[in-house]
């Protein structure tokens, strides 16, 4: 008989659609499964993992797909690098997606988009010395010995899994992401509610860590500086034309970024999104960050 070695822990907010259930039917003779109901995700983590009994916890989301071959993945990895604690990987979009979930994850996984982050939304390269950088709560699995000293924080939503990660490299967990390990994930379907997303994600750094810390990580910081500029600019513009300059290679990069990513994923029917996606994305996210900080001050 099979001995399951996964706890598989989703948990379910009240607004939220459970798009897993399908591939989970053809998993459950190689995985145990949890689902938490609940309005506070990292509550639902938690009682799920002080219930889970197997060798590996993992975590996904309910609006993503597990591939049929997730479990051997995993079970290979931790097999082949037992000095590992924790390991991820991306959190794919499926081609038949509609056209804006597309062009979102094409912008996200890109340089210009998403940055350090963007091994989060495609196969990159195997790391086994990943943070919070790389991987995210939709795709993540633990050893159990990690829960002896590290938990979800209950207080922290969104932004809990990237503080989940950085505590456990904190406590000399070792953390890797594999590009073998992928869900399928449902991107976002709009621009309002991409905006909330990225909107979110800003607000949620200042909570995570002391801006000192985030000023170590530049990455952060540049949205937030763009947005101030935007919003200066008129001023600027009045003590000198050339303050125009960042705007316009700004503009020049991202209509570059856009073709090179529509031509990459062999996508044309995109490129006209993509423009206005990577403003969204960046625009978006420099806001929270600000609001956040002005909140918390």
């Amino acid at each position: 008989m099979y001995k399951k070695r996964i706890t598989l822990v989703i948990p379910v907010g009240p607004a939220r659609s459970f798009d897993i259930k399908k591939s989970l039917q053809k998993l459950r003779n190689k995985i145990e499964i949890f689902v938490g109901l609940g309005e506070n995700p990292s509550l639902n983590r938690n009682r799920g993992i002080l219930s889970a009994k197997t060798e590996f916890v993992a975590f996904a989301n309910s609006h993503s797909a597990i591939p049929l071959e997730w479990p051997e993945a995993v079970e290979k990895f931790f097999d082949a690098h037992p000095q590992i604690d924790i390991v991820g990987g991306p959190q794919l979009t499926h081609r038949t997606e509609s056209d804006f979930a597309r062009a979102s994850s094409y912008a996200l996984s890109s340089l210009f988009g998403g940055a350090d982050l963007r091994a989060r939304y495609s196969r990159g390269k195997l790391n086994l010395e990943a943070n919070e950088k790389h991987l995210t709560s939709a795709n993540l699995i633990c050893r159990r010995k990690v829960f002896t000293k590290v938990m979800f924080d209950e207080k922290l939503w969104p932004g809990e899994d990237p503080k989940f990660i950085s505590d456990a490299k904190k406590e000399g967990f070792n953390v890797a992401y594999s590009p073998d390990i992928y869900v399928y994930h449902k991107r976002r379907e709009s621009f309002t509610d991409l905006a909330i997303q990225m909107f979110k994600y800003g607000i949620v750094r200042n909570k995570k860590e002391p801006l000192t810390s985030t000023i170590k990580k530049p990455m952060f910081l540049i949205p937030s500086a763009f947005v101030l500029y935007l919003l200066f600019l008129p001023i600027l513009l009045i003590a000198n034309i050339y303050f125009i300059l960042p705007l316009i290679v700004y503009v020049i990069l991202n209509l570059l970024s856009s073709f090179y990513e529509s031509i990459h994923n062999k996508d044309l029917r995109i490129l006209g999104l993509l423009p206005a996606i990577f403003f969204t994305i960046h625009a978006s996210y420099g806001l929270g960050f600000i609001y956040g900080k002005i909140s918390k001050i």
